[in-house]
């Protein structure tokens, strides 16, 4: 079930590169957390790939999303490419959740904070 919750918070259509970058992986590591501790990675995975496939075409933090699942289950090891997101500058009093705000949301609201002098 968070399989399919991910993959629907991730098929949000045509983002920006940056976006669907940091949407991808988030997404990624949201699969990950949930995966239980005696789980069969590559078969996880696979499942995964498989139950995304049908929205890279359109969605590209859903393709993000998979290849961070194929990069994953290639040998030797490698690290993956992954960051922290980008921390949003909230006005004082204003409370909201990353995985609410998209990115470009956030940055309007870093803008807006900026020129009227709040923080």
């Amino acid at each position: 079930m968070l399989l399919e919750r991910t993959i629907s918070q991730l098929d949000i259509g045509t983002v920006s590169p940056d976006e669907a970058a940091e949407l991808g992986q988030l997404g990624y590591l949201q699969w990950l957390a949930g995966l239980p501790a005696n789980a069969d990675y590559a078969r996880e995975a696979m499942r995964a790939y498989t139950m995304a496939q049908p929205f890279l075409r359109t969605s590209p933090a859903v393709a993000v999303f998979c290849d961070l699942l194929v990069a994953s289950t290639r040998f030797p090891i490698e690290p993956l490419p992954l960051k922290m997101p980008r921390r949003c500058p909230l006005p004082t009093g204003m409370r909201a959740s990353m995985a609410r705000i998209p990115v470009s949301t956030c940055s309007e609201i870093g803008r807006r904070a900026s020129t009227s002098g709040e923080r």
